[in-house]
């Protein structure tokens, strides 16, 4: 699995949402950014959304506003 990089002469990484989705691509992009199993950050989102000292679901939904989707 390889992170989308703008220019391939080693230029800064970018945050995408993937197009391996299960809701919005959100977990999975940001699998592919740090290089780990999607679906670690999924089991991790979900305990997150259980606890009371982060709002998960706003969270998530802010960052489906904000991050792009990978070009093709």
């Amino acid at each position: 699995m390889e992170v989308y990089n703008d220019n391939n002469n080693g230029g800064p990484r970018r945050l995408y949402r993937s197009n391996n989705k299960m809701l919005a691509g959100v977990c999975a992009g940001v699998a592919e950014y740090l290089n780990i199993d999607p679906t670690v950050t999924r089991v991790l989102a979900v305990v997150l959304f259980f606890t009371p000292f982060i709002p998960m679901l706003l969270t998530y939904l802010f960052v489906c506003l904000v991050v792009p989707n990978r070009p093709q």
